[in-house]
């Protein structure tokens, strides 16, 4: 916090031309600090972006991955590091909607100590089932989950993960109920559900390999539009007109970080995700989409989604330690 004042302290005094942050940075490596292990969608935007980035400002990107309490230590860590533009978070959406209104004892507060700089990428969930489970529409397994008795199980990536939170969405707009079965992260859960363990869970579009190859059944995609890698699967919102729950990944700096800096870095990440070499890899990597927003953009973006989270949590008086 020194750190952060010294530098607010030296540029209102100017001791530190604003244009100088921008023209200088950067002039060290830059670390993007991941907040799940290698192989996630944080990680492989991270990567994607840090080598692009790499290329366009003519330094290094290393990723440091930071794994634990669904992405608080990651996000902590970045908190209070100096805020110079040189230590980054790739941080998914959960960290900014979910995370503070779910950690009760939580001591960090993300919106008051990271700054946005980006959008970097969107991504949907896909309603999967195993594929014994006699049903290929929304509609039927709507109508299978009202019926059953006992009601069936759906696994998820943990309690108050987007898994869970986007299948209770469904269920409070169709009206069916289902057991909730939590496991250690997305990984864990697609392989209970592929095993029969469970018959259903909302999957990361990553897993289109997995339905194309028929170890999963694809049901409908929570997106606002059909998804890339799965074109054929309708939306939910095509049976319930509104849904939508879009997951995305953000880049952030800690509070105090020179508005130049992260200027720079916004105008650069950008140009980055326009072009067609992040555009394949993101693809490739499971029809993730480039997302461009601007920063009045991204700050809406991260309220409306609050507002919507804070909502579930409530209903369901979720609270973890």
């Amino acid at each position: 916090m020194a750190l952060k004042f010294i530098i607010l302290i030296l540029t209102a005094a100017g001791f530190l031309p604003i244009l100088s942050w921008a023209d200088a940075y950067p002039q060290k490596p830059i670390r993007l600090v991941s907040p799940i292990p290698p192989g996630g969608a944080p990680d492989l935007v991270a990567r994607a972006i840090g080598a692009k980035l790499s290329s366009q400002l003519s330094q290094p990107f290393f990723i440091d991955n930071k794994i634990g309490s669904n992405g608080n230590i990651a996000a902590d860590f970045v908190a209070h590091s100096a805020p110079d533009g040189y230590t980054l978070l790739v941080g998914m959406d959960s960290l900014f909607v979910i995370n503070p209104y779910l950690y009760a004892k939580s001591n960090l507060n993300v919106n008051e100590e990271l700054i946005p700089i980006a959008t970097l990428a969107a991504n949907q969930f896909v309603l999967a089932v195993n594929p014994s489970l006699p049903v290929k529409t929304l509609g039927e397994f709507v109508d299978l989950a009202k019926k059953s008795n006992p009601v069936l199980a759906y696994a998820s990536g943990g309690n108050g993960s987007q898994h869970h939170l986007t299948m209770e969405m469904l269920k409070a707009r169709a009206g069916f109920s289902m057991l909730h079965v939590p496991y250690k992260g997305g990984t864990a859960a697609t392989t209970a559900t592929m095993s029969g363990e469970t018959v259903a869970m909302f999957s990361g579009t990553s897993n289109a390999n997995l339905i194309k190859a028929g170890k999963f059944r694809a049901i409908a995609t929570s997106g606002s539009h059909r998804s890339k890698s799965l074109p054929n699967i309708p939306t939910i919102a095509e049976t319930y007109p509104g849904f939508e729950n879009t997951i995305w990944i953000g880049l952030f700096a800690p509070a105090g970080t020179p508005e130049p800096v992260i200027q720079k870095l916004r105008s650069e990440v950008n140009k980055a995700l326009k072009s067609q070499e992040i555009i394949q890899t993101f693809d490739k990597a499971g029809g993730i989409e480039p997302y461009i927003t601007s920063l009045p953009e991204m700050k809406e973006l991260i309220k409306k989604d609050q507002t919507k989270y804070i909502k579930i949590i409530n209903d369901l008086n979720l609270s973890l330690d």
